[in-house]
């Protein structure tokens, strides 16, 4: 009698020790993050079973968190800027048993964009059209996307910004290739023995910056003669300074640090 009853004692001692883990605390990072910005997810799960699998469950998606102790993680990838993503994290340990955590959530949230960061660079017009380019420089610390920017050459349009062309902070674009040569150049002609306006407009028609050298010819166009420049004209430093002839030329790259006036060029 003794011996049956210890033995149903161990039984039930062995089933008190087998339930549900228990999700202790869920975080994300960042907590407000960007279109740009990957969300990474961090569990911590107790219980006296091992975890046989966990569970990034987001709008409609899942993702296999990997663990190392009691913590285990996964990563939600950047999202469209507006959008509202929701969460949760299910676990299954190795007793059968399922625990899922509340629901979390956040939105994606873009700063509004500083338009006075967005610079013209460089420009190139010495070489094969294919190889003739317009530098952009983004002097902010957040992306700029071109959706919608537009340059204007001589006062027409020649290019306009599409969906995923970005200038990353403190980077640079490049647009290369002029007289449609390129898929993505501009339309134009861009020459460096003439007079030329280049003006770059935010998406809303502002007008951020501007290169111009030289000046109308007497029937009021664009395009007087003028010393052949075999270089770029680069700001130096980058995205601030003065435009200055340089012999080397670096699109989507930081500028040469040293070059020579062009008395041509507008300040």
């Amino acid at each position: 009698m003794a011996a049956a009853l210890m033995a149903f004692t161990g039984c039930v001692k062995d089933e008190v020790f087998k339930g549900p883990s228990t999700i202790e605390k869920v975080v994300f990072a960042p907590e407000a993050p960007t279109s740009h910005d990957a969300v990474t997810v961090t569990a911590t799960v107790t219980g006296l079973q091992a975890i046989k699998t966990a569970t990034l469950k987001y709008n409609g998606t899942e993702a296999a968190m990997t663990g190392s102790g009691n913590t285990y993680t996964a990563t939600i990838p950047a999202q469209a800027d507006g959008t509202n993503v929701e969460f949760t994290v299910t676990v299954v340990n190795e007793a059968g048993f399922t625990t899922t955590s509340d629901k979390f959530s956040y939105k994606v949230g873009d700063p509004a964009t500083d338009w006075t960061k967005l610079k013209l660079n460089e420009v190139y017009g010495a070489g094969a059209d294919e190889e003739k380019f317009f530098e952009l420089y983004n002097a902010s610390d957040f992306p700029i996307k071109l959706t919608g920017v537009t340059i204007n050459k001589d006062e027409e349009l020649t290019w306009t910004g599409i969906d995923g062309e970005v200038v990353p902070a403190k980077g640079f674009f490049a647009i290369i290739g002029g007289k449609g040569t390129t898929e993505r150049g501009f339309k134009s002609g861009f020459s460096a023995k003439k007079s030329v306006l280049l003006e770059l407009f935010a998406p809303d028609g502002t007008k951020v910056d501007s290169f111009q050298r030289g000046e109308k010819d007497d029937s009021g166009a664009w395009g007087a003669s003028l010393p052949n420049n075999k270089g770029s004209w680069s700001r130096i430093p980058d995205g601030s300074g003065k435009w200055m002839i340089t012999e080397s030329f670096t699109p989507a790259q930081a500028n040469s640090t040293d070059g020579t006036e062009d008395p041509d060029v507008k300040q």
